[in-house]
């Protein structure tokens, strides 16, 4: 008897336990991941693709001579998710450099860079091959937005809906050349315990 309750008690702790995800595959990452209403990298996906076919069908970036020399600065999350915005940045760039029309300014290495200038330029590297400041491109554009969100729920169902607004202003006269947004809403049923 000793022995079953032992038995039963130690069931009822590993039964209760947090539960382990034990066993993973790989999936494609382009299939859609609807597994909860918080921000996704399907969201991502359409998002920026939307996006970047329409900033690089405008004049400014389509018709231009030379690539012009872009640089973000910031996306604002105005969801209640966590939303990381440099994600979403870095698969903007990867998409808009891709397409071979546009360049990017590195804005997030400018620290480093400097750091670099101050070391070439201190005597421990050869007069041939450092770099000194005044040689950097400066920007044409720059390309800032906002991450909004609205969320509803009535009874059982559930809406999440997105909109992400990108603005491509010219930096020599603070002028909008280019401003949209993306849409996208999902829908949530809530599961009826026992089904």
């Amino acid at each position: 008897m000793k022995n079953i309750l032992l038995l039963f008690v130690a069931l009822s702790i590993f039964s209760c336990g947090p539960k382990a995800f034990v066993k993973g595959d790989y999936e494609d990452p382009e299939k859609q991941n609807l597994l909860n209403d918080e921000w996704s990298e399907t969201d991502m996906q359409v998002i920026v693709k939307s996006l970047t076919e329409s900033m690089m069908s405008i004049p400014a970036v389509a018709n231009a001579k030379t690539p012009p020399k872009l640089m973000f600065t910031k996306i604002q999350n105005k969801t209640s998710d966590h939303v990381d915005t440099m994600s979403i940045i870095d698969m903007f760039r990867v998409e808009m450099m891709q397409t071979g029309k546009v360049t990017f300014i590195n804005k997030e290495a400018r620290e480093d860079v400097a750091d670099e200038y101050n070391y070439q330029n201190s005597g421990m590297v050869s007069g041939e091959t450092k770099k000194s400041a005044g040689g950097q491109i400066g920007a044409d554009y720059i390309v800032d937005g906002r991450l909004d969100s609205i969320t509803q729920t009535v009874d059982k169902d559930k809406t999440v809906y997105y909109k992400l607004t990108l603005i491509l202003t010219n930096l020599k006269t603070n002028e909008m050349i280019w401003t949209n947004h993306k849409e996208i809403r999902k829908k949530f049923k809530k599961k009826t315990i026992g089904l």
